[in-house]
């Protein structure tokens, strides 16, 4: 359910990107879960610098490029394939940052991952707008900085994480709209029902509902039993991307999906196993 939720949020966002601006649309969803969660906020002595640096990261500083990434881009089946690059990325920086070790065959998947995506790239479909998909790989390697910080700050509660992502970002989000984008009140009476029960979807569903829920499953069981499941999710957002949205697949596109895919996979499976063994 948790899959699916993520999955067809990528219609959510396409459609509430393409009627406000883009930072601007990431500061309401932002300022919606935090209003909801104002109740967890606290202040955690010593540990603000990584808490403060995951919330921008992980929150709207990776959200604002999305969005914009996605407010470019033609192809959404290629957006949220994409996006998996984040679980590389974050592999990467925690050998160069965090000083952990990994063996032949996470560098076999990441290979795979990032060649799955310069495969997509060159899909005539996503070429056409590729600095969209250009930002949404940016924002993965955003985000990945932002997982790196999370495992700074002990036992951190689900709806506290969510907090902070959303007070952290807030106060970010709206004078960089101000400054880059037009027309932000305009928008507010212009998107009609359609933007604001998608911007509602994934402020609620997608932000409060799915990801309180996945942190929850985090805790309560083996982290290899449930992260590897979360590649499901751009199954989902293609599926839906194609249903909904009229995407196009050509072999490019299928193959690059394989290819990324099958390296995240690889990758949270000997992740969490190496976890597992301390190797």
């Amino acid at each position: 359910m948790i899959n699916a939720i993520w999955g067809f949020n990528i219609v959510a966002v396409k459609l509430s990107a393409d009627r406000f601006p883009p930072v601007f649309v990431t500061f309401l969803r932002f300022l919606i879960v935090g209003l909801a969660v104002w109740p967890w906020l606290r202040v955690r002595r010593g540990e603000m610098r990584w808490l403060l640096t995951a919330a921008i990261c992980s929150g709207g500083l990776q959200f604002a490029l999305m969005y914009s990434g996605v407010a470019l881009s033609d192809s959404m089946s290629a957006v949220a394939i994409g996006g998996q690059l984040g679980v590389p990325f974050a592999t990467l920086l925690s050998v160069m940052l965090l000083g952990e070790r990994i063996h032949w065959r996470r560098w076999v998947g990441i290979a795979m991952a990032f060649a799955g995506v310069v495969l997509i790239g060159f899909s005539p479909e996503v070429f056409t707008s590729w600095p969209g998909l250009l930002l949404i790989v940016f924002a993965a390697f955003v985000g990945a900085v932002g997982l790196v910080a999370i495992k700074r700050v002990r036992e951190l509660e689900p709806l506290e994480l969510q907090a902070w992502l959303a007070w952290g970002s807030v106060p970010l989000l709206l004078p960089l709209s101000l400054w880059l984008e037009q027309g932000q009140f305009a928008s507010l009476a212009a998107a009609g029902a359609t933007g604001w029960a998608a911007l509602l979807y994934s402020a609620v569903l997608a932000s409060l509902v799915a990801h309180t829920s996945y942190f929850a499953l985090i805790r309560r069981y083996p982290v290899s039993s449930v992260a590897p499941v979360t590649v499901l999710t751009p199954l989902f957002s293609v599926f839906f991307s194609v249903l909904l949205l009229g995407d196009a697949l050509d072999a490019r596109m299928l193959l690059g999906g394989l290819l990324t895919l099958t390296g995240v996979t690889v990758i949270l499976v000997r992740e969490r196993r190496g976890a597992a063994t301390g190797t």
